[in-house]
């Protein structure tokens, strides 16, 4: 008998797994959907701003919730959570706009441990371009399918969904 054979008992599941639920159809149809959601969504809304605007999806989050910020700045860590990040892809991303005059990092004067990324008014003028792009695929891919109801329940159910990544600080 292989190893992984002796792993698992007479039903399939791994030995030590007697509290495992498999998903029932109505699981099974909401985590596929939502899946599919979290993986294809942002094929459909990254296109636009790449032709358009040279902007990944990710840079266009970073600028808009900078721009919508007050002073047009955050710290990291609070900007890696609203754009859906992890600190250390946004400090990458932060860098390359930096390198295009579009943001600017300075040590939080309130507390010098945290870092505060604030948008310059280049910045500010490549995200003002691109909101009517953005705007456009969003409404297209998500918002025009869907009555108030149905946005209002995928609001609460994001929200009850909302993950801090582990580097959230």
């Amino acid at each position: 008998m292989s190893s992984s054979e002796e792993a698992m008992n007479g039903t399939g599941e791994q030995a030590g797994d007697e509290d495992l639920r498999w998903l029932d159809a109505q699981e099974k149809a909401a985590w596929t959907g939502l899946i599919s959601l979290v993986l294809l969504l942002p094929g459909k809304l990254e296109p636009p701003l790449r032709k358009e605007h040279g902007l990944t999806l990710f840079e266009y989050l970073v600028l808009s919730h900078l721009s919508e910020a007050p002073q047009r700045r955050l710290r990291m860590g609070e900007l890696a959570f609203l754009a859906s990040g992890s600190l250390s892809r946004l400090s990458n991303v932060v860098k390359r706009c930096e390198q295009r005059g579009w943001i600017v990092r300075t040590p939080d004067p309130a507390d010098g441990r945290y870092t505060l990324a604030e948008l310059t008014g280049d910045g500010f003028d490549v995200v003002h371009l691109a909101a009517p792009t953005h705007l456009r695929a969003v409404r297209r891919s998500v918002l025009d399918s869907l009555n108030a109801t149905d946005q209002k329940a995928l609001a609460r159910i994001a929200q009850k969904l909302r993950i801090v990544p582990d580097d959230f600080g």
